[in-house]
């Protein structure tokens, strides 16, 4: 069966979607990656990787706009969920992994530790 693929986008790709792309990495089922809007992201959302996922969760909404801005051929038919998660917390931040397994459990099953 084929896994689903998710990409995880936030401004910088350096704490919370590269959070949650670790956090879900090891989740059966599922092909994780991670990305960030801005000119300095660790890595950048491309049209690439907009089109290699199959679901899309961004941290805030400026995100989802940015993409439907830059990338709306690719967008069409793609479900983009916003976890509203503020830019306060540091990578892997036991409270920023709580917070994503909380909201991520509503739409993908989350191993529970």
């Amino acid at each position: 069966m084929d896994k689903t693929k998710i990409l995880f986008v936030c401004s910088r790709n350096k704490w919370r979607s590269l959070t949650a792309q670790r956090i879900c990495e090891k989740v059966s089922g599922y092909s994780v990656r991670s990305a960030g809007t801005e000119k300095g992201a660790r890595i950048r959302v491309t049209e690439g990787l907009v089109g290699w996922a199959d679901l899309i969760f961004v941290m805030e909404q400026k995100h989802a706009d940015r993409l439907r801005s830059k990338f709306p051929e690719s967008l069409k038919g793609k479900k983009v969920i916003c976890l509203q998660i503020p830019d306060i917390y540091r990578y892997m931040e036991p409270e920023l992994v709580e917070l994503l397994q909380a909201k991520l459990s509503l739409y993908m099953e989350m191993p529970h530790n």
